[in-house]
C-alpha cells in the first residue's frame, strides 16, 4: 500500500527527528526473511532503546539529508532496515547480535557522525563493552582505592579487638 504525500512526510519528519538524536545509523538487508524472526528483532531493538524500522529508501535518504550521516545515502539500496540508536555500542549489538543468528538478516553499512562503516567495523563496534558496562567499570575502579582505605582502617581497632580477646581468654584459662 503506497503513503500519500502527507503520510510520507509524516513518515520523514518521524524518522529525521530519531536521527537527529542519533550516534548511530546501522542499515541491513532483510531480503528473505521471516516475519517472526522481524517481530523478535523489533522487541530486542525496543528493549535496547533503538529506533528500528524498515523505511522506503528514498524516505530514509531524505531523513538523513544535511546530517552527519548523509555518507550513508549511497549504501541505501534494495530492502532495508534502519537501526537508530543514541548509544552506538548497543545498536550494534542488537544487528549483529541477530544477523549472527540469521543468515538472510546481512549488515550492509552504518554510520557514526560524519564517519561511514563496513559491516565489518560494526562487527568490531558489537565487541565491544556497551557504555553502561563502562561506566560500571570505571566506577569501580574509582571505588576500588576509597574501599581499600576504609578497610585498611577497619584493620586497626579489629587487631586490637582481637588482641584483647587472645589476652582474656590466655587469663581465663591461668
Amino acid at each position: 500500500m503506497s503513503l500519500n504525500l502527507e503520510e510520507k512526510k509524516a513518515v520523514v519528519a518521524e524518522v529525521s527527528a530519531q536521527v537527529a538524536k542519533a550516534q548511530a545509523i546501522i542499515i541491513a538487508e532483510y531480503r528473505g526473511l521471516e516475519v517472526g524472526h522481524m517481530t523478535q528483532l523489533r522487541a530486542k531493538a525496543r528493549q535496547s532503546g533503538i529506533y528500528f524500522r524498515v523505511l522506503k529508501n528514498s524516505l530514509a535518504r531524505r531523513a538523513v539529508t544535511d546530517t552527519p550521516f548523509t555518507g550513508l545515502s549511497e549504501y541505501m539500496v534494495g530492502p532495508l532496515a534502519y537501526g537508530i540508536g543514541s548509544d552506538p555500542v548497543a545498536a550494534a549489538k542488537v544487528l549483529y547480535e541477530f544477523s549472527r543468528g540469521n543468515d538472510k538478516f546481512v549488515i550492509k553499512a552504518g554510520a557514526m557522525a560524519n564517519f561511514v562503516m563496513s559491516g565489518q567495523e560494526i562487527a568490531n563496534l558489537a565487541s565491544l563493552p556497551s557504555r553502561d558496562e563502562l561506566l560500571s567499570k570505571l566506577l569501580g575502579t574509582m571505588q576500588a582505592p576509597i574501599a581499600n582505605f576504609v578497610r585498611t582502617l577497619n584493620e586497626v581497632p579489629t587487631r586490637f579487638v582481637r588482641g584483647l580477646a587472645a589476652v582474656r581468654d590466655q587469663k581465663e584459662t591461668a
